[in-house]
């Protein structure tokens, strides 16, 4: 038998694991108080702009679709994350001038992290 503590989601379990002799195995789960995380910081853009395009969801950048200077309406692709093998585009939240591109192909972003500034 063996126990094990794991974290699925941000919630934390301890888990039992049990072997038969033909191989088979039992598992009983407990859920665990999680410890408290510090509160997050907000994004902070590192770009001139003052409108933020923002990641709506943790993944890789896939690929830029503007670049700086380039001018987007509101609803234009700026970015495109991959994330569980799906291309998710982020768009302008408004009509603007594309100040900064923020990240690289390639990058791993967080949900929230500011992608690119517009002005």
């Amino acid at each position: 038998m063996k126990n094990y503590t794991i974290t699925v989601n941000g919630n934390v379990y301890d888990v039992t694991v049990e072997e038969n002799n033909g191989g088979a195995v039992a598992a009983t789960t407990a859920p665990v108080a999680a410890p408290k995380a510090a509160p997050k910081a907000a994004p902070k853009a590192t770009g001139a702009g003052s409108i933020k395009v923002t990641a709506g969801a943790a993944g890789k950048v896939f690929k830029l679709e503007a670049s700086v200077g380039q001018k987007v309406e509101a609803g234009d692709t700026v970015v495109v994350i991959e994330a569980m093998k799906m291309e998710i585009p982020v768009v302008a939240p408004e009509a603007g001038t594309v100040a900064s591109i923020d990240v690289a192909v390639g990058d791993a972003v967080e949900s929230g992290a500011v992608l690119a500034t517009l002005n």
